[in-house]
């Protein structure tokens, strides 16, 4: 495949994740009601997930069982992250 066609793939797939990521990281944010950490665990799920999809569908990696224990352990850290701040402090 010739470079300037990889070139461009990669661009557009970063031009459509950007287009998810920004919402999650620009400094109005915290005016929705998320923490920094909360807009990063937003940004690394959405970027995973892309990546995930590209490497299986288009660099034709194999799926393995591993990967679906990283995703649940992802899931559990969304989840942890997202709790409400407990009324004991």
């Amino acid at each position: 495949m010739p470079m300037i066609r990889l070139i461009l793939i990669s661009w557009g797939i970063a031009f459509f994740e950007y287009l998810f990521m920004v919402p999650a990281n620009n400094k109005f944010g915290k005016l929705e009601g998320f923490s920094a950490f909360q807009l990063k665990t937003i940004q690394e799920i959405i970027s995973l997930t892309v990546f995930f999809a590209f490497a299986i569908l288009f660099l034709k990696e194999s799926f393995r069982w591993n990967y679906i224990v990283a995703f649940i352990c992802i899931i559990a850290a969304a989840y942890f992250m997202f709790l409400p701040p407990s009324a004991n402090k």
